[in-house]
């Protein structure tokens, strides 16, 4: 006799237990399968071909009318299961009961919709069936829609009307795209994709409130007061089991419905499949899983041994032509190492992860055609000591010996093109080199080889080396360090001319061999990049040193220094009486005058922070910088105001340079003075830039040091007004920003460029002055700010102790 069996559900697990179940026993079951939807199984994953019309619904459909009545499962579509009644065996649907012997439950998963004002508003969708798919098909070219969510689904959702001329934007609250899936470097090559098809992307961007007009979507206003116009908003952040029939049946469930290895629910007569289940504390949303899960269930129906277990996962997907793929755990840990392969005229990018001579992970961009056997590779824990050296390139180059890169380079053929940018091919440039061009310089000026993106500099260095010959001198600049080739100058003039704006950006577009930089160059990064793209680019305080993390010097105990701003070395005594009063309220126990005309705050507890500066920034105090490769001091003698030889308001002219230079960042850091007369009490010729009044105006010099190196300044100018000192002053602290290499004191970078060039671009050429002084001032609009005062309103309870072990060490 045959069993009665009660599917709820047809999706795409539901639709693979049927399949199992009426191949291997067609008479067993009679079947009546329920589904919300006016329809039957359909393969969810393809609606994004469907949304952007790469094909139609009826390509898609998994199982028609013919299947069904071939297998004599009876069909009841667009009817809602109300009950599941468990003591009756029954399913209460819409349209009547149906009692059953076994129960599938394939209830699948909700989008999650976030909560935010305005949420139910007409025009705020998911994107989870053929409905949504509709809803986005009917937008055209003059729509604006705006997509919550920059995982898989929202791209897909965002490429599919994008296809269609919408104009999309992509919200995504993470750092970069599809942050589960792809390390930050694959994410950065995603999203210049998606930006090439002309598809908005806001990163680490915070959703406030959906705006409406009349009950319908208007906008989605940002927290930071963006306004994103739409006509309609999909919300792509997430799915949740739908548990709710399973909960009301009484059936044990936690972020799903719980089931052993044979799908069988609490009830051992319920069994349930697909994204609404939960094993072994694990839900699902891949298809690969649900599909075993189905096959287990349809043998377990069959009281057949089966058992369900969860496998390690790779992702090889496709979003929007894009190929990705990522297996394993591919985040940065202790004894970890990466081996990274990035071609950027291909945009190709692959990160291996290894510990203890195993693959424990990996990501790909681009070229995903090894993704299976580094699969392989992670699943099989097998070694890679041996074939280390060649890992990257896949199993095409396992086995053989290691290929001599200059062997390789030998057998180029002459029309082999070696720069990618500019088209120059192995020949022009053997051509240039038996022409008498000895050197990469000389090289890159005959055939402007390598004098674009420069990742081609080292393949033009080994046609120069086999060329040559031992008559080759290989260059002696020094790259930024082991993650690139490419030297500090080579990275700041390739920033500036590929416009690169963010880190992923660099290591991308530059070739870097490390996935993130390392400790050495991300601080360079970071900082040429804030210097060139202001407006752009946002500060990454995670590369920085810890004090400028912190916005205090560190000290050898572990406590930190504390230096309010005075400007120009001018205090008052309620200024006093708060660094005596906070000295006294946190148990300061030194307090210590600095050589920059400052007060020193020494041992204040790091936890403290934030409540010593805001009591400083109640009485008017802000930070003085002293721990910043920026702007340190203004030293100033007392000048005319009180000075018998003095010739000019030197203490004006000091505080005015403070409170413009205030906040700003260096490649070192940079102190100034300003002395009312030659007798130079301010100390002005030992200086990153001293100003020295004379009955005339002012002299202007730069380059001095008082530390490791001493050394006196060197005249710049000498002009007639105050006007004109400051605007001398700004124009060559922009230069030495734009020029500098990070870590060299002004001095260095003078003894670079020469004290002609310096005075070439800010006293004689008036525009490039004028121009120089401007981009400062734009810099500065966004950094000339307090950072404590930041920091006490946003991030304090960041500086309060993780735990306190106090009491249990004493224990």
């Amino acid at each position: 006799m045959k069993q009665r069996l009660v599917v709820i559900g047809a999706g795409m697990a539901s639709g693979r237990v049927l399949e199992h179940l009426t191949d291997a026993a067609p008479d067993a079951f009679d079947i009546t399968l329920f589904n919300a939807e006016p329809r039957g199984n359909y393969n969810r994953i393809m609606l994004s071909p469907v949304l952007s019309g790469e094909k139609t619904y009826e390509e898609i459909v998994t199982h028609d009318d013919a299947w069904y009545a071939a297998r004599g499962i009876a069909c009841r579509f667009g009817e809602k299961v109300e009950k599941i009644d468990r003591e009756m065996k029954v399913v209460e649907g819409a349209n009547g009961h149906i009692p059953y012997d076994k129960l599938v439950i394939a209830t699948g998963s909700n989008p999650f919709m976030i909560p935010l004002p305005g949420h139910n508003l007409d025009g705020v969708i998911a994107y989870r069936d053929l409905e949504d798919t509709q809803q986005m098909m009917g937008m055209g070219p003059n729509n604006k829609v705006v997509v919550i969510g920059g995982g898989l689904l929202g791209l897909e959702a965002a490429a599919g009307m994008a296809a269609h001329g919408v104009d999309v934007t992509v919200v995504h609250i993470m750092g970069h795209l599809m942050e589960r899936q792809l390390d930050e470097a694959a994410g950065y090559l995603l999203k210049k994709s998606l930006e090439d098809k002309g598809i908005k992307i806001c990163l680490q961007a915070n959703s406030k409130e959906i705006l409406g007009e009349d009950g319908k979507v208007r906008a989605l206003l940002l927290d930071d007061g963006t306004e994103l116009p739409c006509d309609l908003l999909v919300m792509a952040v997430g799915i949740r089991p739908n548990t709710a029939l399973a909960q009301e049946a009484g059936l044990a469930t936690g972020r799903g419905i719980h089931v052993d290895d044979q799908m069988v629910t609490s009830d051992p007569d319920v069994f349930a499949v697909g994204e609404c289940v939960e094993h072994d504390g694990e839900v699902f949303g891949l298809v690969a899983p649900l599909y075993d899960q189905a096959k287990v269930a349809a043998q377990a129906l069959l009281e057949e041994d089966a058992a369900f277990m969860q496998k390690t996962l790779s992702t090889k997907l496709k979003v929007t032509g894009c190929d990705l793929f990522s297996a394993g755990d591919f985040a940065e840990g202790p004894g970890r190492e990466d081996i990274v392969f990035r071609d950027p005229s291909r945009g190709v990018y692959k990160r291996l992860v290894i510990e203890e001579d195993r693959l424990v992970g990996a990501v790909m961009y681009g070229d995903t055609a090894d993704g299976s056997w580094f699969f392989g590779l992670i699943k099989d824990g097998t070694s890679i000591e041996e074939m280390r050296e060649t890992l990257i390139f896949g199993p095409a180059y396992q086995g053989g010996d290691t290929a001599d890169p200059l062997s390789a380079v030998a057998a180029l053929p002459p029309e082999a093109e070696i720069c990618g940018c500019n088209g120059v091919c192995k020949g022009e440039i053997v051509e240039a080199i038996n022409a008498g061009a000895d050197d990469l310089d000389a090289v890159r000026a005959g055939t402007k080889a390598s004098a674009s993106c420069g990742t081609c500099t080292g393949l033009v260095e080994q046609v120069l080396q086999v060329t040559l010959g031992d008559d080759f001198q290989m260059p002696t600049a020094q790259p930024i360090c082991g993650c690139t080739d490419l030297t500090h100058e080579d990275v700041r003039r390739l920033i500036k001319g590929q416009e690169l704006k963010s880190q992923a950006a660099v290591w991308q577009d530059l070739g870097w061999t490390t996935p993130n930089g390392c400790h050495v160059c991300r601080p360079a990064i970071n900082y040429y990049l804030l210097t060139d793209w202001p407006l752009e680019y946002q500060d990454d305080p995670q590369s920085r040193f810890v004090n400028e993390r912190k916005h205090a010097n560190i000290q050898k105990d572990g406590t930190f220094s504390v230096v309010p701003r005075m400007w120009g070395g001018i205090t008052t005594p309620d200024e006093l009486r708060a660094i005596a009063n906070a000295a006294d309220k946190y148990d300061v126990p030194t307090v210590k005058v600095t050589g920059g005309q400052r007060i020193d705050l020494l041992g204040v507890k790091g936890e403290d922070l934030p409540a010593i500066w805001s009591d400083l920034n109640k009485a008017g105090l802000v930070s003085g910088h002293a721990y910043s490769k920026g702007l340190r001091t203004v030293k100033t003698c007392v000048g005319t105001d009180h000075c018998r030889f003095g010739t000019q308001d030197s203490t004006g002219l000091g505080i005015k340079l403070e409170k413009i230079l205030w906040g700003s960042w260096t490649p070192h850091k940079l102190k100034l003075a300003v002395s009312g007369c030659p007798r130079n009490c301010a100390e002005a010729t030992c200086k990153d830039i001293g100003v020295v009044c004379v009955d005339s105006g002012y002299q202007i010099s730069i380059g001095g040091a008082a530390g490791m190196d001493v050394k006196e300044t060197e005249l710049l100018c000498q002009v007639p007004t105050e006007d004109e000192a400051i605007e001398i002053v700004m124009a060559v602290t922009q230069a030495y920003r734009e020029g500098g290499k990070y870590l060299d004191r002004l001095y260095k970078w003078l003894g670079k460029v020469g004290m002609g060039w310096v005075q070439a671009q800010v006293v004689e050429d008036l525009e490039n002055r004028a121009a120089l002084v401007a981009r400062f001032e734009l810099s500065q609009s966004i950094y000339r700010k307090d950072p404590w005062a930041e920091h006490v309103k946003e991030k304090a309870r960041t500086y309060a102790p993780i735990a306190d072990f106090t009491l249990e060490a004493a224990e």
